[in-house]
């Protein structure tokens, strides 16, 4: 009986968060309404006061609930250079999956909506940037250091390359979608084109010898 009680708080709650995450991705915090939580979600206000105390903390876990999404990017990178024998084409394709989930129009939005509130609740941030971006940096810097190791890589500092590869991966894209708003500035062409771009200039300054070596 309590295991039942159990999965029907555990599906009531979840029910109040997939009601409330596209209200706060639309309205930003101030916006945003407990009552019209409450009727999205098609409970009393009094049941999402049951299981989130204040509009904070409802917030906070739709925010936080998402770094769970970072499993799939960590998996992603983890696999992404298993037994390679070719390492261009194995950043090339990490290169062009890593930007598809980074430009994906949700995940762009919660970025929108956690940058803006940053002031309001830097801690929520800074714990939402650890356990996403963060967490796949880390993820990449390990899988560099095994390459390094084999000698397809020429590197001295596994983290610091990692953070370059990103960076010459997402840096137009990402600042060009976060300013002009929206998400469908770029083709399956134009993300196809940057990821290869990228992977090229890593492998100039990281390849065991030049940007030919793979």
């Amino acid at each position: 009986m309590a295991a039942e009680e159990d999965g029907r708080t555990a599906r009531k709650r979840r029910q109040i968060l997939e009601a409330a995450r596209p209200v706060f991705l639309r309205n930003g915090y101030v916006g945003t309404s407990m009552d019209e939580v409450a009727a999205l979600a098609a409970v009393s206000k009094q049941t999402v006061y049951k299981h989130f105390t204040d509009k904070e903390q409802l917030f906070a876990s739709i925010v936080l609930d998402t770094t769970g999404q970072v499993e799939e990017l960590a998996k992603m990178v983890t696999t992404a250079f298993d037994d390679t024998a070719d390492l261009r084409a194995g950043l090339g394709d990490l290169a062009r999956r890593f930007l598809g989930a980074i430009l994906r129009p949700e995940v762009l939005r919660l970025r929108r909506l956690v940058i803006a509130e940053a002031e309001r609740f830097p801690d929520l941030g800074r714990t939402w940037y650890e356990q996403g971006f963060q967490r796949s940096l880390n993820t990449l810097a390990g899988s560099f250091d095994r390459l390094a190791q084999r000698g397809l890589l020429r590197l001295d500092d596994p983290q610091l390359a990692a953070e370059h590869f990103v960076g010459l991966l997402l840096w137009i894209p990402l600042n060009k979608v976060m300013f002009w708003g929206g998400h469908d500035h770029y083709t399956e062409a134009d993300l196809q084109q940057l990821s290869e771009a990228a992977v090229t200039a890593f492998l100039r300054g990281y390849g065991p010898a030049s940007a030919d070596t793979a």
